[in-house]
């Protein structure tokens, strides 16, 4: 299963410059000049680089590996993509992303300068025992190698190899992880008084101010509104976007001098014989095949076991035996022996090297004798197979038809775009349109993320009209169904409303700036009004806000209007049976809490949670450990200028 990676041949770098720098260190660091510069990289396929911190990174340069800007690239789309963030914050998710890659390399170079690196073995060990086991090694058994790949596929969208190298580098980091942490404790008491906080309920009244209701009680005058108005004047400085009047010509290809192109034979051809690669058909085969596993690191006497069982399956088969039923009955593929040992068509780069080597020097409908692999020795029935080939242009034809006709026309309506566009600079686009029995149609003012009624697709012609002058030369855009000649004939800029016609939006705004003041005087009042009277219900009831009850709820429950209880309403838990909170503000809504019950846990429920509270604390306080460590990690490699960042940042989806 595990792929041997190539041996790293730092070790060895670094052993043949410990064994020179004694006597070149103060040579170098005497005369050669910039050693110890840190200017950015000057690679734009590179995002950063990091290097061993001390000297001897300065005269090997930079020992790690350089992140690529590629690397960074995917995985900020795979986090915008599992996130199911928005497109426009890959920027940011780029960044994050570099950061994160700069911080594990780092990490992994402590690691493997500690000797903490991970073997195949480890690794192998990791994926049976560990989080990816109930997996690819469900009841122990393993799931078998086309489906391992599928799993990886579908989990991480990445290659086995790939997937396996970054398992490792993960494993070191946490072997890395528990070395700087092994030494943290929690005592006895700790975890008691722990769970005594984290295990308290409570129960209790909770008057609420909405911010929804008190934006109602806002009524201003039209003098308090129009002072605002005149107070704000950036606020609303560009209120009323700017707007353009546009003429434009539009066409679709009915309209093409001569009518829509044709395509002939040789365009097809030609398509086809440029683009080969794409209508390729990988080397595939489809087999049934018996597997009896010899576990990894297994003694001769265990493989010949196994070698064993399997030749007497293998006589079996060719004294006439079902090989499908001898695969449900034997075989030790998970993924194939219900299914009578079947496998799908798979391309031969996704098996086994000796598996497949093995199922293709076979025609359909032989069996192979013993074949060993990673896994243990198969039986292999070929069913059917597909040797490496370009598919033939009757197949793909249909595919490419379609495509060709696209770029044909599109290029030709281009073309003619273009040539409208220079006879419209000439004789105005009028004249032009009437010349080739167009129609030339004014647009009333529109914003640049308007809509143009008579346009299937006119936000390429906005964003283009949005940058010329008002007058410019007629330009040419796509619409989605054909193109269009356009020219900006008016431009209405940027403006400050009158207050008349921007009533409504100044009172909206009002309210909302003065909200916040509101609900905390509201919330103050009340608060000071319950405590006076020492009943939350009466105050409420006086100032006629709604009293609510709240379920027995603990820390990691939820209320209504309040959220959740870890946060601002956490103040419920500080306080004694019958007490009255200060004003408690949630951002969009408030309250004043009254408790009316408070259950610690018992000395049983504590003992019963005793070992998860241990854990739980005893992980948070190790985290904090270690944020420590790798702070001042990190700021050993910073003053030490052993981080690089490269000038040109990345800002573009992957492929761009």
């Amino acid at each position: 299963m595990i792929r041997i990676l190539q041996k790293d041949s730092r070790a060895v770098k670094i052993l043949f410059a410990v064994i020179i720098g004694a006597a070149v260190v103060t040579m170098v660091i005497t005369l050669v000049p910039g050693i110890f510069d840190n200017g950015g990289a000057s690679d734009g396929s590179v995002f950063a680089t990091v290097r061993d911190p001390g000297v001897l990174g300065r005269l090997t340069g930079d020992s790690i590996p350089p992140i690529k800007m590629t690397e960074v690239a995917q995985l900020a789309q795979r986090e915008l993509q599992q996130q199911h963030y928005p497109d426009m914050l890959l920027p940011y998710m780029e960044r994050q992303a570099g950061q994160m890659l700069v911080n594990t390399a780092i990490l992994k170079h402590e690691a493997d300068r500690m000797g903490l690196q991970v073997s195949d073995n480890d690794l192998r060990w990791d994926l049976r025992t560990g989080k990816f086991g109930p997996y690819l090694f469900p009841n122990g058994t393993y799931i078998g190698y086309d489906q391992y790949i599928n799993f990886v596929q579908a989990a991480f969208q990445t290659s086995v190899s790939e997937f396996e190298s970054l398992e490792k580098e993960d494993m070191e980091i946490k072997r890395l992880q528990a070395m700087i942490t092994g030494g943290v404790t929690v005592s006895d008491n700790a975890v008691r008084d722990a769970y005594r906080v984290q295990g308290t309920k409570v129960k209790f009244d909770y008057a609420v101010l909405s911010s929804d209701d008190l934006r109602k009680q806002i009524n201003p005058t039209d003098a308090e509104l129009e002072t605002y108005f005149k107070q704000n004047p950036g606020k609303y400085a560009t209120a009323i976007p700017e707007t353009r009047k546009i003429v434009y010509v539009a066409f679709d290809a009915s309209a093409l001098p001569g009518g829509k192109p044709q395509l002939s034979d040789a365009d097809i051809e030609g398509y086809y014989n440029q683009h080969k690669d794409q209508f390729s058909v990988k080397e595939q085969v489809k087999t049934r095949h018996i597997l009896i596993t010899v576990p990894a690191g297994a003694d001769s006497k265990t493989d010949a076991a196994a070698k064993a069982k399997a030749q007497d399956l293998l006589k079996q088969i060719k004294a006439g035996g079902n090989f499908a039923d001898l695969a449900k009955k034997n075989s030790d593929d998970p993924g194939s022996k219900d299914k009578g040992g079947e496998l799908p068509m798979i391309a031969t780069s996704g098996l086994d090297p000796a598996y497949a080597k093995a199922a293709m020097a076979l025609n359909p409908g032989q069996t192979s004798d013993l074949v060993r692999s990673q896994f243990g020795y198969h039986i292999i029935q070929t069913e059917a197979k597909d040797v490496a080939h370009a598919k033939p242009l009757p197949e793909v034809k249909g595919e490419i038809v379609p495509v060709l006709e696209q770029q044909k026309v599109g290029s030709v309506e281009q073309s003619f775009a273009q040539q409208l566009a220079a006879q419209a600079q000439k004789d105005g686009l009028e004249k032009m349109a009437a010349a080739h029995s167009l129609h030339a149609v004014t647009t009333d003012y529109v914003a640049k993320d308007g809509v143009i009624a008579g346009l299937a697709e006119a936000s390429g012609l906005l964003a283009q009209a949005f940058t010329a002058s008002k007058g410019a030369a007629p330009a040419t855009a796509s619409t989605g169904d054909g193109f269009a000649v356009f020219q900006v004939v008016d431009v209405k800029a940027a403006h400050a409303p009158s207050f008349a016609e921007y009533k409504s939006h100044v009172t909206e705004d009002y309210r909302e700036q003065r909200v916040p003041e509101l609900l905390n005087t509201q919330l103050k009042k009340l608060a000071d009004r319950a405590k006076v009277l020492n009943d939350l219900k009466k105050a409420a009831a006086e100032m006629n806000v709604p009293l609510k009850t709240s379920d027995l709820v603990g820390k990691d429950g939820q209320v209504p209007d309040l959220g959740a209880m870890s946060g601002p309403a956490a103040v419920a838990f500080s306080l004694a049976k019958g007490a009255i909170s200060g004003p408690v503000n949630t951002g969009r809504a408030g309250a004043v809490l009254s408790v009316v019950d408070k259950q610690e846990p018992t000395t049983d429920e504590i003992a019963k949670n005793f070992e998860q509270t241990r854990e739980q604390l005893l992980s948070q306080q190790q985290q904090e450990v270690f944020q420590v460590y790798f702070g001042t990690l990190t700021d050993k490699y910073q003053k030490a200028g052993a981080i690089r960042y490269s000038q040109k940042q990345p800002t573009s989806p992957v492929g761009n």
